[in-house]
């Protein structure tokens, strides 16, 4: 972070600012979460135990897929059009990069999709095509969704960010409802929502999207008229999205690969039951988004700017948000110890019985894990990407090989026991690159040049790993 003699009087409220901004979106996204918890109650208690564990697989199937394919598009876009526009330049570059990546990544996977159509359709989806055309179909839709939310985060447009979320949210519990009333019936209606929901949310935002681009456009553009305009070009791109790629990889391993894991050794019943249970932390999660979500870019502001007070509010926001986590885990693990096996049978009926230990282990295992998530986004604005994917792969291997190998005999506690200290290895290690972060002052060539770009994706020296 740069210095200057001249201190801009907004520049402390920064972090104000934010927080309003992270409450605001805490209760869209907390709504988004109620409906998603609402659609797997419904299926949950509509379906039978077999055909609710193919639902949650077929979940895990196409978020996995899609978090890993298409959220470090998402991650590019927030981080670089909130540091263009810091800075007063276009945000043509990334978006143009942007769109030339997702484009390339949804043509791939449509090509390998059709390609190993046999093996995912018996394989993983018990032989049942709806299930795989779902599948299929979802992915694709989610490029575009994925993509409008990045977009819309950079530009820090979260009343539209927020819209498309929930809506795709209620899409998508419309159908598990109109199954519950009775209009219609079966486990494909209920997987259809899956698919239904990205596509019908995007027609909730696409034509404010346009109108509200184009006045920034023109803003920015006005204000930038005497600078020359700097190249973004596909390699620094590239280079951003290939780290954030296993970063999404082994997120996705950390909340998906549970189920996955122990359908293989016990069967589509138990996967069921490790899903609901590591709902615990995949709910929080998703709430947590409304944070995360626009911590990328308030702290890339800050750590773009010339101002002296911005590495203060920088690390400021940290503290605020890791505090807020802690008391949030705290509160979850006391109703836990006090009467989680209830609330979980009360939440997805009495078809299975939950361990009161396994349910507190995951709940300390998501503190850590949203612990872990916050100082990533910090690292991520630093410039960190290449050095923090080192990390989160790592983990991920830890992980996979932990709950393959029977350390533990039940794989329920085998997968419960892993999340958690996988959690707890991630934060330490991503946290020392957070206090410790390389090739960010002394080792960029100068302020505002192509190589400083490339040197804050990428980390600049093969010794920083």
């Amino acid at each position: 972070m740069g210095s200057t003699a001249e201190t801009d009087p907004e520049e402390g409220s920064r972090t104000r600012d934010y927080g309003k901004t992270a409450g605001f979106l805490t209760i869209g996204v907390g709504l988004t979460g109620l409906l998603t918890y609402a659609y797997f109650l419904i299926a949950a208690h509509d379906l039978s135990k077999d055909a609710y564990g193919e639902i949650t697989v077929l979940w895990s199937a196409v978020f996995i897929t899609v978090s890993t394919l298409y959220r470090p598009v998402d991650q590019l876009l927030s981080r670089h059009i909130s540091e263009n526009i810091e800075r007063g330049i276009s945000d043509a570059g990334p978006v143009k990069v942007a769109t030339r990546i997702q484009v390339g990544l949804g043509i791939g996977f449509a090509v390998v999709a059709l390609i190993f159509k046999e093996p995912l359709e018996n394989g993983l989806l018990a032989g049942n095509e709806v299930l795989y055309w779902v599948f299929f179909s979802a992915v694709l839709f989610y490029a575009a969704s994925y993509f409008a939310r990045g977009y819309l985060a950079g530009h820090q447009q979260f009343g539209l960010f927020t819209a498309l979320i929930l809506s795709e949210s209620l899409f998508r519990t419309l159908f598990a409802l109109l199954v519950a009333i009775g209009i219609f019936s079966g486990q494909s209606f209920v997987a259809i929502g899956i698919v239904a929901a990205p596509l019908l949310s995007l027609l909730v935002v696409p034509f404010a999207i346009s109108r509200r681009s184009r006045r920034e456009e023109a803003q920015r553009l006005e204000a930038a008229a005497d600078e020359e305009p700097e190249e973004f070009s596909f390699s620094h791109g590239a280079g951003f999205v290939g780290s954030l790629f296993l970063i999404m990889f082994s997120e996705q391993v950390f909340l998906n690969a549970g189920p996955l894991v122990v359908r293989g050794i016990e069967g589509v019943a138990a996967a069921g039951f490790i899903f609901n249970v590591l709902m615990i932390a995949r709910a929080p999660l998703q709430l947590f988004q409304a944070v995360s979500t626009s911590l990328l870019p308030h702290l890339t502001s800050l750590h773009s700017s010339n101002d002296p007070e911005a590495e203060a509010e920088f690390h400021h926001s940290i503290r605020m948000v890791s505090l807020g986590i802690v008391a949030f885990t705290a509160v979850s693990a006391l109703v836990m110890a006090v009467a989680g096996p209830q609330l979980m049978q009360l939440a997805f009926s009495d078809k299975f019985t939950y361990d009161r230990l396994g349910l507190l282990l995951v709940t300390a295992g998501m503190g850590l894990y949203l612990l872990a998530v916050t100082v990533n986004q910090a690292s991520l604005a630093q410039g960190q990407a290449r050095r923090a994917s080192i990390r989160w792969i790592s983990c991920a291997v830890f992980f996979i090989v932990w709950t393959l190998l029977p350390f533990i005999s039940d794989g329920n506690l085998r997968v419960e026991t892993g999340f958690t200290l996988t959690a707890l290895l991630l934060l330490g290690s991503l946290f020392l690159i957070y206090r410790r972060p390389r090739g960010i002052v002394e080792d960029l060539p100068f302020e505002g040049s192509s190589e400083g770009i490339e040197t804050k994706l990428a980390g600049f020296e093969e010794g920083n790993l």
